[in-house]
């Protein structure tokens, strides 16, 4: 399933693509920008296999073990996933009339957004039995935590705080870049106090302050797959996950070949 984006928002896309352009227009940025947020490049530290079935919507790595859910109707599933060999073990699958979305774990439950059925489901993460449900408004798409509060978005430029035991929205954060907000924020993670989001439709993850909504950094991921790892059925980068223990930072895509495990790059 791929959303319709609006002309207007696309182009709001564009311009975020064009600021993670070339070295010279990012210095001259810089000179006049107040706001201008730290550009990091990559390198990659190791490559794993991961399922070309997997149309990725959330990834996590919790206590050495990575979660991954993905989406579609009549495919969307909560998968645990051996990082060496790429092996995935159903955990949960959805009714094929729900699209599963973001995933995060937390105090030992297992939240799943849907996107279009306002609905996230809570599981406990032992056994994948169901908890229960919540209901929101509109839709969902990303999902993480901070150890104590729930963070998610819905394809806006908003991030909304949320109480993980009654899923009753407690802030709102409009997130932007240089001043304007950035529509289309998808997957999430929190590393490090800061909120890590994917920005659907390109190749660009933001590292937000969660308190203020500010983008700080903007990490270009661009030819991270190369292409002649894609077919026509390789979809966008989507999908963040971090090792707290051990500080390893992993990424992929929607039906990517492969999970990446990367080292940040400052110019």
């Amino acid at each position: 399933m791929k959303r319709i984006i609006p002309t207007r928002a696309l182009l709001l896309l564009l311009l975020l693509l064009a600021a993670c352009g070339n070295t010279s227009s990012r210095r001259s940025i810089v000179t006049t920008t107040v706001d201008e947020p730290t550009q990091y490049t990559y390198r990659v530290v190791n490559s794993y296999p991961h399922a070309t079935d997997a149309y990725t919507q959330g990834l996590q790595f919790v206590d050495g073990a990575l979660w991954e859910g993905t989406g579609e109707f009549g495919h969307s599933e909560i998968r645990t996933v051996e990082l060496h060999s790429g092996q995935a073990k159903t955990l949960i699958r959805l009714p094929q009339s729900e699209f599963g979305e973001g995933i995060t774990l937390l105090n030992g439950k297992l939240y799943q957004l849907t996107w279009t059925s306002n609905v996230c489901h809570v599981y406990d993460a032992a056994n994948g039995r169901k908890i229960r449900d919540f209901r929101y408004a509109g839709e969902g798409w990303g999902l993480t935590s901070d150890g104590t509060k729930l963070y998610m978005s819905n394809g806006s430029a908003t991030l909304y705080r949320l109480d993980p035991e009654t899923f009753r929205r407690e802030a709102a954060i409009t997130v932007t870049l240089r001043g304007e907000p950035v529509p289309y924020l998808n997957e999430l993670e929190w590393i490090d106090g800061k909120i890590w989001a994917n920005v659907y439709l390109t190749d660009q993850i933001l590292i937000i302050d969660p308190q203020t909504g500010k983008a700080e950094g903007v990490i270009d991921l661009s030819e991270l797959l190369p292409a002649s790892e894609r077919t026509p059925s390789t979809d966008v980068l989507n999908g963040i996950a971090y090792d707290a223990a051990t500080k390893r930072i992993f990424v992929t895509g929607k039906r990517w070949p492969k999970l990446y495990e990367i080292e940040l790059i400052k110019p």
